[in-house]
């Protein structure tokens, strides 16, 4: 693949910790983790240990204090370990990123050095039984009388379900309709009211606790909403980008995992006397998926340039998360495809990225509704 320049000499050796322990603590434990639904929550400790959670925290509240491309730098290496990466994205690039940007000084410090640590396991439960992608038609109700919300409602496909200690709550706080009155609630998932399903069964990404949270009078303390009332739909609407930029970050780096194990296979295996890899076809086919790869690397490295540059526009986001997800799509089934019979053994690598790789054009907003973003910019 191309050179690349938006990463210096200490993004490289982060790197490397981050890919040395992803194949020691969570390749070899996947299957395990897949027939039970979720993953042993001690793995999120260890990487706390190696200070591999939470990049952006500041120094002052325990975390690293490190650039955004520290945090694409895991997303990357967790790319093909995608049943856990979004498990570990969740936790530490989305519910830190809320608590960064509008929890007051009393909420940062109680719980994100506990996130850095690995001792507390972030969620966000935004998406509802009947809502979907539809943020604006959010049910769930907190009521607020004599300084605590009284929370009520139902949440699913909420990764990190089943091991969260806090879960940030998207609920409708005051009268209104669409966007308005909808607030970010901080709930300790040990309050009295707080409900967790099993763990969902899904086609891929079995390994990723992935489950449903109930809420039943749920007391929140008034002083645990994050930012101001009734402003929650803004503060989605802003961490969105960084959001979708990670899925596409995420769907590049698994294109090019599998665009690398089908070039060592189609390199070995053979077939009518020769390397699979000798037929002009496959020769053919690898140099598209190459081209593509390339094409998308070179889009999500120039929109993480202006993430850093804080200019990474809601538009560019939602084409680069709709575009190089479409594009893993493809890589993988035509890698499948390489790989013949053994491309279909559910116990393979390039099998297990094909039915992971369904969900990325789906969560994170469908891909049909990134289109309808950009469409209302014609």
């Amino acid at each position: 693949m191309a050179t690349r320049t938006i990463f210096g000499p200490g993004h490289e050796l982060f790197r490397e910790t981050v890919r040395r322990f992803l194949a020691e603590e969570v390749g070899p434990k996947l299957r395990g983790w897949a027939e039970q639904g979720s993953f042993d929550r001690r793995v999120f400790q260890r990487a706390g240990d190696l200070g591999l959670l939470c990049p952006t925290v500041p120094e002052a509240l325990g975390g690293p204090g490190a650039d955004f491309l520290y945090s694409v730098v895991v997303l990357e290496a967790a790319a093909p370990y995608s049943n856990f990466g979004l498990s570990l994205t969740m936790h530490s690039e989305i519910v830190t990123n809320y608590f960064l940007h509008y929890g007051s000084d009393a909420l940062k410090t109680r719980w994100l050095p506990a996130m850095v640590r690995g001792n507390a396991i972030g969620a966000l439960a935004m998406t509802e039984p009947d809502g979907g992608s539809d943020v604006k038609a959010i049910r769930s109700r907190a009521t607020l009388r004599d300084g605590h919300y009284t929370l009520n409602g139902a949440k699913t496909f909420i990764s990190n379900a089943s091991t969260c200690d806090l879960v940030i709550v998207v609920a409708r706080t005051e009268a209104g309709e669409g966007g308005r009155g909808i607030s970010l609630l901080v709930v300790d998932t040990t309050l009295p009211g707080v409900r967790r399903g099993k763990p969902l069964k899904k086609m891929g990404l079995q390994s990723q606790d992935t489950g449903e949270l109930f809420f039943e009078d749920v007391p929140v303390p008034a002083d645990h909403c994050l930012g101001e009332p009734g402003a929650g739909f803004g503060y989605l609407m802003r961490e969105l980008p960084w959001e979708r930029l990670q899925i596409a970050v995420s769907a590049v780096a698994a294109a090019e995992d599998a665009y690398r194990m089908t070039l060592d296979y189609v390199r070995e295996r053979r077939a009518f006397g020769q390397a699979i890899a000798d037929f002009q076809h496959t020769r053919f086919l690898l140099a598209e998926l190459k081209t593509e790869i390339r094409l998308g690397r070179t889009f999500v490295d120039q929109c993480l340039c202006d993430l850093v540059a804080d200019r990474l526009d809601a538009e560019a986001a939602a084409m680069a998360k709709y575009w190089c997800t479409d594009l893993q799509g493809k890589v993988v089934d035509a890698c499948v495809q390489l790989h013949g019979g053994y491309g279909f053994m559910a116990e393979t690598a390039i099998a297990r990225a094909y039915v992971d790789a369904r969900a990325q054009r789906i969560y994170g907003g469908t891909n049909e509704i990134m289109k309808e973003l950009i469409a209302r910019n014609l």
